[in-house]
């Protein structure tokens, strides 16, 4: 048996670090901008405990770019390096300074950085690295390190006399869209938005007023492009905010949107550290239009807004910012991986959101109520993506009516379980999922004393079946699924005004009028004022399209299932079609009530529509 060493080459981290280290090519300048976010907050901590004597000035963080000689500097005033340093932290790959001083000072500084190869990020974009640096000693001397994407380096003395680093990429041929300024302004604004220390772009045209009265006149001045928003509002306690704090900030994140309806100011330290900004958008129906707006930070550094790995998927549906030093993530940051921390949050976060719409719900119903257009689709989806959120939604979920009235589901069950209890003991959920079409079959419900509830929600397919499973007592059945007699299932039938005979012979007519695939002809004893004819879907077979449409799937090997429902008592049935002696015209008038029930579903179209609209209209001469 042989046993020795792998033997890993050095020179080949470069053409890794260069394709592979990170998801993005882009993300070098978050990095570089967070490196020297770092070095400045250690300046702050060390000055803070009295190890920096000297007044530290201005802090900006620059960055410069030279588009006539290909390079990007990022230059901050922070704690610099010595020779030593640049040596220690330079030279070995994936070895953080970062980590290094947070063990240090972990109880009194806030490091973005804990992953070591950040800086190597920079030979993503550049063929050669410039590290500039002098240290906050004032013993040290500067130094320049100098490397050109491959394991060999220099490092002579400069001339520096004040403290902090330039770190100059000399962009390659095949990255010069880093040296357009649009394209690093629109990164910066993605990535360094929020960042603590204030960072500088170039400059921008200001106008001011100068004098006053008729001296009054306007004039531009050149002050600095300042890209970030160093305290954000969601670092602040919430007593030292108002309401327009909250939609000024909305707007800052989301300009030109529709505000928000309300909001929750996210703020614990044990046992983990999170803060953050969740917004209640108005999302109406437009469930993928409103997702993947939060945006996930770590100690303020932008990290991505894919956060479904942090909070469960209708919390997606929610706007704003969620930060935390404790979400454990990659070296890229872009990818978040399982942990307990992060099931904490999860759980925390739903908590916080449901202990909120209770709050509203409990505070002002009214108000809550006139909300449900918005909040009912976000409810409903977490109700059938999380049982610990269901649990605490019953409690402030409604139920509309077509009457727009509102009802908690206990409410609900209450108003109507008297009228609605079928044979089987179940209540009877009557609902309908369009109630302009469905109106001639709501009047039917409402005439025989029944309520019908609105549910026209894209999700709600899957929220009846949820409720159904979950609640055991009810079961929901669309209005337009039977006549109105068998709605709700009870041992009593009505009596025809036709004998056995007559029937026979209605039947006939209508089952020879009636020849599409997939439908059905029946005759029932129905109130006179029902409709003549009534067309009902059946619901289990209408249930099963549906949801396999929603997923995608269809189900082209089922025909449209419907039942063609002939009312026995109306007089038109019983009186005047019974009545003709002329065979034809009997045929003519069976097929004009036929599609009377057609037209009353939707069903007549194109060219059937025009025939029976003329055929009406003869009708009337």
């Amino acid at each position: 048996m042989q046993k020795g060493q792998i033997s890993v080459q050095t020179e080949n981290i470069f053409p890794i670090i260069k394709q592979f280290l990170y998801s993005d090519q882009e993300i070098f300048l978050r990095e570089l901008v967070s490196n020297a976010v770092d070095a400045t907050s250690k300046l702050k901590t060390l000055a803070a405990k009295g190890e920096v004597k000297e007044e530290l000035g201005d802090l900006k963080i620059e960055i410069i770019l030279d588009a006539d000689n290909k390079t990007l500097t990022i230059r901050d005033k922070g704690i610099g390096m010595s020779e030593e340093e640049v040596m220690k932290y330079l030279n070995q790959v994936a070895f953080s300074s970062a980590q290094e001083f947070l063990d240090k000072y972990k109880d009194e500084s806030s490091i973005i950085g804990h992953f070591g190869l950040g800086f190597y990020s920079a030979f993503m974009v550049a063929d050669k690295v410039d590290v500039i640096t002098k240290s906050y000693r004032k013993e040290e001397g500067g130094v320049t390190w100098t490397c050109e994407g491959d394991p060999n380096y220099s490092l002579e003395k400069n001339e520096k006399n004040n403290r902090g680093t330039d770190i100059v990429l000399h962009i390659s041929e095949d990255s010069n869209e880093y040296l357009e300024e649009n394209r690093i302004q629109s990164l910066l604004d993605k990535y360094c938005k929020f960042l603590p220390i204030e960072i500088k772009f170039g400059t921008k045209t200001e106008k001011i007023f100068d004098g006053e009265g008729e001296e009054k006149e306007e004039k531009e001045i050149e002050v600095d492009n300042i890209i970030n928003n160093p305290h954000p509002i969601w670092k602040k306690t919430p007593n030292s905010l108002t309401d327009e704090d909250y939609k000024n900030f909305y707007n800052e994140l989301y300009p030109y949107s529709t505000p928000p309806m309300f909001w929750i100011h996210l703020n614990i330290d044990y046992p983990f550290n999170l803060t953050g900004i969740l917004y209640f958008p108005k999302i109406g129906n437009n469930i993928e239009v409103q997702k993947n707006k939060i945006q996930l930070y770590s100690n303020q550094v932008y990290v991505t807004d894919d956060v479904k790995e942090i909070v469960p998927e209708f919390l997606t549906l929610l706007h704003g910012v969620i930060d935390s030093p404790d979400i454990p993530l990659n070296v890229s940051r872009s990818y978040l991986q399982s942990d307990r921390n992060v099931k904490k949050i999860t759980g925390y976060i739903t908590k916080k959101v449901a202990d909120k719409l209770n709050e509203l719900f409990k505070k002002d119903r009214e108000a809550y109520q006139e909300k449900w257009g918005d909040l009912n689709v976000f409810v409903k989806y977490g109700m059938l993506s999380e049982d610990k959120f269901y649990d605490k939604a019953t409690n402030f979920a409604l139920l509309q009516n077509t009457a727009d009235e509102y009802f908690t589901i206990e409410e609900y069950k209450e108003k109507v379980k008297a009228t609605q209890t079928d044979k089987y003991d179940k209540i009877v959920l009557l609902y309908s999922n369009n109630p302009v079409e469905h109106d001639s079959y709501i009047n039917s419900a409402t005439n025989a004393g029944y309520d019908v509830l609105k549910l026209d929600n894209i999700i709600d397919n899957h929220f009846v079946q949820t409720l159904e499973s979950k609640l055991g007592d009810v079961t929901f059945v669309r209005v337009d699924s039977d006549t109105v007699d068998n709605l709700v299932q009870k041992d009593e039938t009505k009596e025809s005004v036709l004998n056995e005979k007559e029937q026979e012979k209605i039947l006939e007519l209508f089952k020879a009028t009636v020849t599409e695939t997939g439908a059905s002809v029946d005759m029932k004893a129905l109130s006179p004022n029902d409709m003549p004819v009534v067309i009902t879907r059946p619901e289990f077979m209408r249930r099963m399209k549906e949801m396999q449409a929603l997923q995608g799937m269809g189900m082209e090997g089922f025909p449209d299932s419907y039942n063609v429902v002939v009312n026995s008592n109306h007089p038109l049935v019983a009186e005047k079609l019974l009545k003709m002696r002329s065979a034809e015209k009997k045929t003519e008038f069976t097929n004009y009530l036929y599609n009377l029930a057609r037209l009353n579903q939707g069903m007549l179209k194109g060219k059937e529509l025009t025939t029976f609209i003329n055929t009406s209209l003869d009708f009337l001469k």
